[in-house]
């Protein structure tokens, strides 16, 4: 799958003034992550798990 076909969610802690925007993608096997101030970047692919263990982290500050 081509990440132009992807459903990209904008980050809900991306700043409203244009600042510090991160995207996230859900496929079957990974979370597709990008810069959505310049989509036309590559994106990086990261393992659920890894992903799970990376929100836990990132939510205790």
């Amino acid at each position: 799958m081509r990440t132009t076909e992807l459903t990209w969610f904008k980050s809900s802690y991306s700043g409203t003034q244009g600042d510090d925007c991160v995207e996230v993608a859900v496929t079957k096997s990974a979370i597709r992550v990008r810069d959505s101030k310049d989509v036309t970047l590559p994106s990086f692919a990261v393992g659920r798990e890894e992903w799970t263990r990376f929100v836990r982290y990132a939510s205790h500050g």
